[in-house]
């Protein structure tokens, strides 16, 4: 595996100081490049140096000529990916964005692959494995794009896109995969996504189903909203304060230890149908974000049961009898897009226009409570996880969390504005992510996508479990530190049987009658 990933560089701890070169006539460069984000910038520190890493099967072989021919038509258009990302040591060592001129054969990269294979699934996870191991040298723009023609069990080829997180967020980066694919059975227009409906928002609906009446209940109902918001909001900030200075996840067989950040990754994912998260959804009605977090809860209950139970007979765990402490604080540390548009598909629409957009790392954080424990009643996960949702819902904790990051850097600096963000996401257990996919099936320079795994690595979490959408498939992607999560398949297998319990319990409670085949879908949320 080593001389298929001949050429990449090693991990580097930070980005180091270059020096801003003048214009000149044989290149794109400029002197006064636009500064980057507060959390750009915390994205080259040595323990929060996070890359995005996004496997895309895809369902035909792939011609790297055409990847060379569309890039420049479309991804590098985009000032982000054709910019160095630099420190200026002439102006306080503030770190800008510099355009460049960009040289694809640095960027795209085709690994030998051996003519007999045992696995090619093993292959392409040892593959992504090493690739973790690896950075960008910050004197190119900090990208790659890696071409396999490798036919895995999912998947006749594979892409994998390398993005350091400073360059955007999940959200940005979505929304330039739809402005840079089109639909597949009509090429000439992008993609969609599902987008949430005005009145399915927590504050819209809430309203309007108690606001009938006299004016002073009118009146009533909308104090009281704004108190709890309030509160909600100052317990929030207060509890991702207390985080960051001493509370911690109790530790379990799946806490993580210092210098995980440092350690590489492996990369699983499995697909489930999202017809059936959907099922449940509208059974049950929530959204698809709750049935996520709560077949999650499931899944990391039955593993954890197991992992306690570790050389003790398994006789069936009930509610009253299992391996599980009584009680488990175990939080998970989310990344909540704060753009005031509506969401992924505007952003995408902006930059298919080449108009301006609410581009790079807009992004608070959020810390959400895991129920951890064995249900009799597995449709108790996802009413959990709905109630601790909805209480998040009427908060502003991640805008202030951003809000707070930015403060603090402006006046203590980049380093103590890590420190706290990096110690409040270290004493939790776990990342965790639910992202929008296109609702059509796309292709990327006339190649059909099968599937989208998207993920990370640089994180302080020995677990991060993100959820991606696409058609009517939801692809559940693992990355874990080898010594955190020895078993990464055990954790889908258990994920994947949770989803399966509830949904058939929801059957079984006549939530919905076996010859509906569903509800009618409602929009995804």
């Amino acid at each position: 595996m080593e001389s298929f990933t001949k050429g990449l560089k090693g991990r580097k701890s930070a980005l180091k100081p270059v020096q801003i070169p003048t214009r000149d006539d044989n290149d794109m460069i400029e002197s006064d490049g636009e500064p980057l984000s507060p959390t750009a910038q915390m994205f080259h520190e040595p323990n929060f140096n996070i890359y995005v890493i996004a496997i895309i099967g895809l369902k035909n072989h792939i011609n790297p000529r055409v990847v060379y021919d569309k890039l420049p038509q479309s991804l590098l258009k985009h000032p982000r990916f054709s910019s160095l990302q630099v420190v200026d040591d002439k102006n306080d060592g503030i770190m800008k964005w510099v355009p460049t001129t960009v040289n694809l054969n640095n960027h795209i990269i085709i690994p030998n692959i051996p003519q007999t294979l045992d696995s090619s699934d093993k292959f392409l996870e040892d593959y992504a494995y090493n690739l973790s191991k690896t950075s960008i040298d910050s004197s190119i723009p900090m990208w790659d794009l890696h071409l396999l023609n490798l036919k895995t069990s999912q998947a006749e080829a594979i892409g994998i896109f390398r993005i350091h997180h400073s360059i955007g967020d999940g959200t940005s980066l979505m929304s330039l995969l739809l402005a840079c694919t089109r639909q597949i059975n009509n090429p000439d227009l992008v993609p969609t996504v599902p987008t949430k409906k005005d009145s399915e928002s927590g504050w819209s609906s809430s309203y309007s189903s108690r606001c009938g009446g006299p004016w002073w209940k009118r009146w009533f109902v909308v104090v009281s909203m704004v108190f709890w918001l309030v509160w909600n909001t100052l317990v929030d900030v207060g509890y991702i304060m207390a985080t960051a200075l001493f509370l911690k996840d109790t530790e379990t067989p799946i806490t993580s230890h210092a210098g995980v950040e440092l350690n590489p990754r492996r990369f699983v994912y499995r697909t489930v149908s999202l017809d059936d998260m959907k099922l449940i959804k509208n059974a049950m009605n929530m959204t698809i974000n709750d049935v996520a977090v709560g077949v999650t809860q499931a899944g990391l209950s039955q593993y954890l049961n197991r992992r306690y139970g570790e050389g003790i007979k398994d006789e069936g765990a009930t509610e009253e009898k299992n391996n599980l402490p009584k009680k488990i604080r175990l939080r998970s540390t989310l990344l909540i897009n704060i753009r005031p548009s509506s969401g992924i598909q505007a952003l995408a629409d902006m930059m298919e226009k080449n108009t301006d957009a609410k581009w790079g790392n807009w992004i608070g954080h959020v810390i959400l409570s895991f129920a951890i424990g064995i249900k009799d009643d597995p449709l108790d996960y996802v009413r959990e996880a709905k109630a601790t949702i909805d209480r998040k819902k009427n908060s502003l904790e991640a805008i202030c969390t951003f809000s707070l990051a930015s403060l603090v850097l402006k006046l203590f600096g980049i380093k103590a504005a890590n420190t706290i963000s990096h110690k409040a996401a270290a004493r939790t257990t776990l990342g965790f992510s639910n992202l929008v996919g296109p609702q059509e099936e796309i292709g990327f320079y006339g190649h059909a996508i099968e599937f989208l795994a998207p993920s990370c690595y640089g994180h302080p979490h020995g677990l991060m479990i993100n959820f991606q959408s696409y058609v009517n498939k939801m692809t559940i992607v693992l990355s874990v530190d080898e010594n955190t999560i020895p078993d990464p398949q055990k954790l889908l297998d258990d994920i994947e049987a949770s989803l399966k319990l509830i949904k058939e319990a929801v059957y079984a409670k006549g939530l919905v009658k076996d010859d509906e085949g569903g509800l009618p879908q409602a929009a995804f949320t």
